[in-house]
């Protein structure tokens, strides 16, 4: 097994893990803040997809699914396009939702799906090499490709746990 080879596997974790839970999932939960904190499940679901999907699509030279495959029109946020959740105020939080139904559902899956499915694709294309390229000198020792990505795919693990969390449990206060 190539270092690419345990990338693309850990790349299709997320996904994996939100295909477990989300199908079963009360859509109405989508938008809860349980314990008044800004970012609800949909929040969550959305970030992870997003940052996987601008990150790598840098990396790999290409346009984000985001813009590409229609889902920021299809999401509706007023955000700005490279918008992935990084800083976000508790309104910017709170403003990102999907309806409390089937398609709100289907929409964050389906988003993550396009995202995971064309992270394989680019990862397919790297050589191991490719991951020692540095892409931020600034830090010690520098960000290179291969930590960019472990990164970005640990953050998007983390938020699809919290998601399920949350989707899981009980009775969320609204």
């Amino acid at each position: 097994m190539t270092d690419t080879d345990l990338l693309r596997d850990l790349a299709s974790r997320p996904l994996h893990a939100a295909s477990l839970f989300l199908p079963g999932a009360d859509p109405g939960l989508l938008n809860v803040h349980p314990g008044g904190h800004p970012n609800s499940p949909a929040w969550l679901l959305w970030h992870a997809a997003r940052e996987m999907d601008l990150q790598v699509a840098e990396i790999a030279g290409r346009e984000q699914i985001w813009a590409s495959g229609g889902f920021s029109g299809r999401f509706g946020l007023r955000l700005d396009e490279d918008d992935i959740g990084y800083g976000h105020s508790r309104a910017q939080a709170e403003s990102v939702r999907v309806s409390e139904d089937e398609a709100g559902r289907e929409l964050l899956h389906d988003y993550l799906a396009a995202v995971t499915a064309q992270i394989d694709q680019d990862l397919a294309a790297l050589s191991d090499e490719d991951l020692d390229r540095v892409l931020d000198s600034s830090y010690d020792p520098p960000v290179t490709v291969g930590v960019r990505l472990i990164s970005a795919f640990d953050d998007a693990a983390q938020h699809i746990g919290q998601a399920a969390y949350v989707l899981g449990m009980p009775a969320p206060t609204r």
